[in-house]
């Protein structure tokens, strides 16, 4: 599953991280990298973009973005 699928209030970790060059490292210098756990915490009315919870800060990140990185859903 991608990150821009995660429902509302659903915890998640990252499992991979894709996206080509800069785009990429951007994503991991926010602190999107693998093994790390992220919420969705908040949706835009119309959908875009996506506000998030990972590493104790908030994070707003367009679903295009989201996209490309893969998650798996956290068993409870």
């Amino acid at each position: 599953m991608t990150l821009d699928t995660l429902p509302l209030g659903q915890e998640a970790v990252i499992t991979a991280v894709g996206g080509e060059g800069p785009l990429r490292c951007r994503l991991l210098d926010m602190g999107l990298i693998p093994r790390t756990t992220v919420r969705v915490e908040k949706i835009a009315p119309l959908g875009d973009p996506i506000e998030l919870r990972v590493r104790g800060y908030s994070l707003s990140l367009r679903k295009e973005d989201a996209c490309k990185i893969q998650v798996e859903v956290k068993q409870v």
